[in-house]
C-alpha cells in the first residue's frame, strides 16, 4: 500500500472533490501508476485531518471517473484513465466521423431494429393528419392517457406480453424509464429502501440517486434473483419495493424460471413488499409468464414499446392494481402531467391494424439472427444469456480484467459496457461486459464488432499491458 498523501493547497471546491482532483493529477503525472494500492479511508483521513466520510466521498468520486476501483478483501487500486463505464450517447460517434483507428462499432445500447417502423411511420402520420383529431392529440390529455389509447395498450400487453390488463388498469407514461419513476414515486419516498438485482439497469441506479431512494442490491445467479438472499434483505431492511427484470434481465439476459418467480412472489407477500416488474423485453420470450399474472394485487408492471416497436415513440405503461392506481396517476401528474397523445396515437394505430405485430415479428427474427451470429463468432464459454435477447453477457476469461478488456476493445474499434456500470452501490462487479447486438446498423457491422471482440479475447498478452 502506498503512503500517498495528496497536496490540496490552492484547489477550489468541496474538500472531497479537491482530494479526487489531486488523485487524478497524480495518476496523470505518473506519481500513482496503474495498479497502485491506495491508503485505506481511515488512514488517509488521519493524514489529511479530515473525516472518514470525506475520504469515502472522494474515493467514490474518483471511482465514478474511472480512476480507481475497489476489490473486496484487497483494497482500492489505481486503474488509470480507463474508458467511462456508462454507455456513450446514442449514435456516438456522429455519422461520418473519421477516426485514426478502425471505424467505431457502438455496442453499448440495447436497441431495437427499426426498418419496418421507419417504412410505416410516414403513412401513419399522414393518416393521423387527415383524421381530424389533431386538436385532441396536441392538447392536454387525461393524466393516465386517452381511453382509446389505454384500450389499445391493454390489448397489446395481453397479446404480446401475456399480461392480465384492462383499459382501466393501464396508465400511460413517457417511456419505460418514466414508468419506473412513476411506479417508484407511487410507493416510496426519499430515504426508503428499494431492492434490486445486484447487477441492474443503469436507469434504475440513476433514478435512485436523483430521487434519494436507498437502492440495495440482492444476489443473483443463473436463474435471476436468489430467493434466500431476497428473504434475508426483506427481513433486515424493510424495503418498500423490489425492482426486477425477470425476463431477459438487464444486463445478464437471464430468464427467471416460473418456479423461481413464484418463490419471489411468496416472499414479497410475506413481507408486504411491492413488486415492480420491468418487462420491456417480455415480448421476446412468449413462454415466460409475467409475475404480474401471479400477483396482480401487489405488482406494478412496467413496460414500453421502446424495445419492441420504436425507441423514439417514448410510450410506456404502468399496469397497477386498483388500490395503487390513484397514487400512480398522482405521480404521473406530478412528473409529466400526461404522456404525449401523438406517439400514443401512432402506437394505437399500429396495434389495431397489425403493423405492431409485423414489427415485433421482424424484431424477433433479427434478434435471433444476431444472437446466432454472435454465438458463431465468440467463444462459447464466454457467452451467457437467453438466445432471444437483444444483448448478451460476455464473461471474460483469465487473465482479462474488465477495464483492460474495455480499453482493448475500444482500441480495436468496439465500444461495450462494463459490468461495473450495472453494479448496485459499491458491490464488486464481475469481469464481464454487456454487448448490445442490435445497436450496429447491419448484421455485417455487428459481425465486424463481434470479430474484434473475439480477437481481443484471444490476445491475452494485451491483458497484461497495464501491469507494471
Amino acid at each position: 500500500m502506498t503512503n500517498w498523501t495528496p497536496n490540496l493547497e490552492g484547489r477550489p471546491g468541496p474538500l472531497y472533490r479537491v482530494i479526487a482532483d489531486a488523485l487524478a493529477d497524480d495518476i496523470a503525472e505518473g506519481v500513482l501508476p496503474t495498479g497502485t494500492r491506495l491508503p485505506t479511508h481511515r488512514d488517509l483521513a488521519f493524514r489529511l485531518g479530515v473525516t472518514v466520510g470525506t475520504v469515502t466521498r472522494a474515493y467514490t468520486e474518483a471511482e465514478k471517473r474511472g480512476l480507481i476501483g475497489g476489490e473486496v478483501g484487497r483494497g482500492t487500486f489505481v486503474q488509470g484513465q480507463r474508458p467511462p463505464a456508462t454507455p456513450l450517447p446514442l449514435g456516438w460517434p456522429p455519422a461520418g466521423e473519421v477516426s485514426a483507428g478502425p471505424a467505431i462499432v457502438n455496442m453499448t445500447t440495447v436497441h431495437p431494429e427499426h426498418a419496418v417502423a421507419v417504412q410505416t411511420f410516414g403513412q401513419t402520420l399522414s393518416a393521423i393528419a387527415a383524421s381530424g383529431h389533431a386538436a385532441v392529440l396536441i392538447g392536454y390529455g387525461p393524466h393516465a392517457g386517452l381511453p382509446d389509447h389505454r384500450a389499445a395498450a391493454a390489448a397489446w400487453l395481453e397479446r404480446q406480453h401475456r399480461v392480465k390488463a384492462t383499459p382501466e388498469s393501464v396508465l400511460l407514461t413517457t417511456g419505460a424509464q418514466n414508468a419506473l419513476a412513476v411506479a417508484l414515486a407511487a410507493v416510496a419516498r426519499p430515504g426508503d429502501v428499494i431492492l434490486a438485482e445486484r447487477l441492474t439497469n443503469i436507469g434504475t441506479k440513476a433514478l435512485a440517486a436523483t430521487q434519494g431512494y436507498h437502492l440495495e442490491g440482492v444476489a443473483i445467479d443463473e436463474h435471476g434473483l436468489v430467493p434466500d438472499a431476497f428473504d434475508s434483505a426483506c427481513r433486515r431492511l424493510g424495503p418498500k419495493a423490489v425492482y426486477l427484470v425477470p425476463t431477459l434481465q438487464n444486463p445478464t439476459a437471464v430468464v427467471m424460471p416460473a418456479a423461481r418467480r413464484r418463490e419471489i412472489v411468496e416472499i414479497a407477500r410475506r413481507y408486504g413488499v411491492i413488486l415492480i416488474e420491468d418487462d420491456v423485453f417480455g415480448f421476446m420470450v412468449p413462454d415466460a409468464v409475467p409475475m404480474q399474472t401471479m400477483a396482480p394485487d401487489i405488482t406494478l408492471y412496467v413496460s414500453s414499446v421502446s424495445k419492441s416497436l420504436a425507441a423514439g415513440l417514448r410510450l410506456g405503461f404502468v399496469v397497477a392494481p386498483p388500490e395503487l392506481r390513484t397514487r400512480v396517476e398522482t405521480a404521473i401528474r406530478a412528473l409529466q402531467y400526461s404522456a404525449p397523445a401523438l406517439p400514443a396515437e401512432v402506437a394505437a394505430r399500429w396495434i389495431q391494424d397489425g403493423t405492431a405485430d409485423r414489427i415485433v415479428a421482424t424484431q424477433r427474427e433479427e434478434d435471433l439472427a444476431r444472437q446466432r451470429l454472435a454465438r458463431s463468432i465468440l467463444p462459447a464459454e464466454t457467452v451467457y444469456g437467453h438466445p432471444a435477447a437483444q444483448h448478451l453477457w460476455l464473461v471474460l476469461p483469465e487473465p482479462w480484467r474488465r477495464e483492460d478488456f474495455i480499453g482493448e476493445a475500444r482500441r480495436r474499434g468496439v465500444i461495450v459496457t462494463g459490468a461495473d456500470a450495472f453494479a448496485v452501490g459499491r458491490a464488486s462487479a464481475p469481469h464481464a461486459v454487456r454487448v448490445g447486438l442490435c445497436m450496429p446498423r447491419s448484421r455485417d457491422e455487428a459481425a465486424r464488432g463481434l470479430r474484434a471482440l473475439a480477437d481481443a479475447i484471444d490476445a491475452p498478452a494485451a491483458a497484461m499491458l497495464s501491469i507494471v
